[in-house]
């Protein structure tokens, strides 16, 4: 095989483009290596949002799952929460072996079935259409006790939103109750304080999950309003990082989960289900202590990671995402590497490979993950790992260790979550700062790079329409006027292609241009033939 010219993928995760300033961490920001860059090579912009990365609509916000999914497969799959819709409306998932074991777990004379999840309608970890139907199934199929252990979430929607779901949820449950038929809210909390955590760095969140979803342990209220309502006294707590919470009458908690019950996990999105999981289903267990494990069926809406097999009961198939880019590569014998902080680097690794786990060829890749900060919000430390990522790449394009390359910068989605602009602002300079670095040294080493982006974030961080607030910048608005938006965003993401030799390409009329035609770009850069199962390349030689 010919030597490869090399190809790094650098994505700035949640910098989308919009062109309002209003709110726009990306467009205050200041932005002199993007500039340059911008008038360098060639650019263009992507679509990182709905069906352009495999989602029900257009309506639906890009999320960093589905966009590594559609980056490393080089196609559009359709993703979790259409799939769900799907099972949902053809009746697949209530003929599923694992809704069936659910449900027959909270027939007459037996246990209680649980559901689990993120109450919100942000459609990136979950819908609460899914668990209202599911409510009504279980009634229709049989069950006679049930409980919700709600996550609230205040990142994918509003910060301060609840209300909104939890008033959904209240009608839904008492349109469905009756004598033969018992459904309450058991527990729960912000979706940043309890459950929810992902790739194993703060297993803590999950600790308190469980004491509060099994154990029945935590500050008690008559209700799941009563809660919302005492915390809405402290106005610096958001939805997302809401206290863990126990519903109980008497002081008995209503709902804990015990010996003969069934738990469905009802969000489709894997990486911030796979960890409590684990916790419900292995039998030898180290992360914290469990005490007893009780009894439980255990089901996920997916399989979260399908090598794995976590969960092994699940009630929707996930999307089968074969031949990716890395398997393409291998086939050519390329040298691979992927890089990230803890918070993304399942995002360069597991979801950028199909959604599998592991080393495909430990022999040709190498995998570097950089210790996310803990304890902290990030907007308290705006920089995160960038340069610790950066210094990476860095080290491996002068030791030429690679042939094709991947690394994503957290920055401005995850300070983007905190609703923070001036931070977001700050993340997004961050970035720029160290994508200047890595095109100084992909130029001195001959590599090329793409920039990208995977969904928007930073670009809208507020709730409010400009129109309302024509002389926001002249004018501060008072204080608490404009409420921050911490979910992401429709936008779409910029895409610069800068290296050696680029001046024999041109962007071709591909359209829509999308996540999913990088793969096959990657694949022109490289100097390898194309996949014909790949969405077309943004570039051509010229003629």
């Amino acid at each position: 095989m010919s030597k490869l010219n090399r190809v790094l993928v650098v994505v700035m995760d949640g910098i989308g483009l919009r062109a309002s300033r209003f709110g726009n961490a990306v467009a205050l920001a200041r932005t002199p290596e993007l500039d340059r860059l911008k008038s360098q090579g060639l650019y263009t912009t992507l679509k990182a949002h709905g069906t352009y990365v495999g989602l029900p609509s257009d309506d639906d916000i890009g999320n960093s799952e589905v966009g590594h999914n559609a980056l490393g497969a080089g196609r559009i799959f359709a993703q979790g929460a259409k799939l769900v819709q799907l099972a949902i409306q053809n009746g697949s998932l209530f003929q599923s072996e694992a809704w069936r074991a659910s449900v027959g777990r909270a027939r007459p004379g037996k246990g209680t079935l649980h559901f689990l999840g993120l109450l919100s309608d942000g459609n990136v970890h979950s819908h609460e259409d899914h668990l209202y139907a599911m409510l009504r199934a279980a009634k229709r199929d049989g069950a006679v006790r049930v409980r919700v252990h709600a996550l609230l979430d205040g990142r994918d929607v509003g910060e301060r939103s609840a209300e909104i779901y939890v008033d959904r949820l209240e009608r839904v449950m008492a349109e469905l109750r009756c004598d033969t038929f018992d459904v309450q809210v058991a527990s729960g909390g912000g979706r940043m304080q309890i459950t929810m955590d992902r790739y194993n760095a703060d297993w803590r969140m999950v600790e308190r999950g469980w004491h509060a979803h099994v154990l029945g342990q935590g500050r008690q209220f008559p209700s799941l309003p009563a809660a919302i309502a005492a915390f809405r006294e402290d106005p610096k707590l958001t939805d997302q990082y809401l206290p863990s919470f126990v519903v109980a009458k008497g002081g008995v908690p209503v709902g804990t989960i015990g010996d003969g019950d069934a738990v469905v996990l009802f969000n489709f999105r894997g990486d911030r289900a796979i960890e409590i999981s684990r916790a419900f289903t292995e039998e030898h267990f180290a992360p914290f202590h469990r005490g007893p494990r009780p009894d439980v069926f255990y089901a996920g809406m997916m399989q979260y990671d399908g090598d794995l097999q976590i969960p092994q009961h699940y009630l929707v198939e996930p999307p089968a995402i074969d031949h990716t880019l890395s398997e393409y590569l291998l086939e050519f014998g390329a040298r691979q590497l992927a890089c990230s902080e803890t918070q993304k680097f399942g995002h360069v690794t597991f979801f950028w490979n199909g959604n599998r786990s592991g080393y495909l060829d430990p022999t040709r890749e190498e995998y570097v993950e950089i210790p996310s900060d803990r304890d902290i919000t990030f907007d308290e430390r705006p920089e995160m790992k960038a340069k610790e990522i950066a210094d990476v790449a860095i080290d491996r394009m002068r030791r030429a260790t690679f042939d094709f390359g991947r690394i994503n910068l957290a920055n401005g989605d995850m300070v983007g979550h905190t609703g923070n602009l001036a931070a977001a602002i700050t993340s997004v300079e961050v970035v720029d700062r160290e994508v200047g670095r890595l095109a100084k040294v992909a130029a001195e080493t001959g590599t090329t790079l793409i920039i990208t982006a995977d969904h928007g974030n930073a670009d809208e961080m507020f709730d409010e329409k400009e129109k309302d607030f024509p002389n926001w910048e002249k004018a501060a608005p008072a204080p608490g006027t404009l409420r921050p938006k911490t979910a992401h965003t429709l936008a779409p993401v910029p895409c610069y292609l800068i290296g050696p030799g680029m001046h024999r390409f041109a962007l071709t009329n591909a359209e829509p241009r999308t996540l999913g035609n990088v793969a096959a770009t990657a694949i022109m850069l490289l100097g390898l033939p194309r996949n014909p199962l790949f969405l077309p390349s943004l570039v051509e030689a010229k003629p």
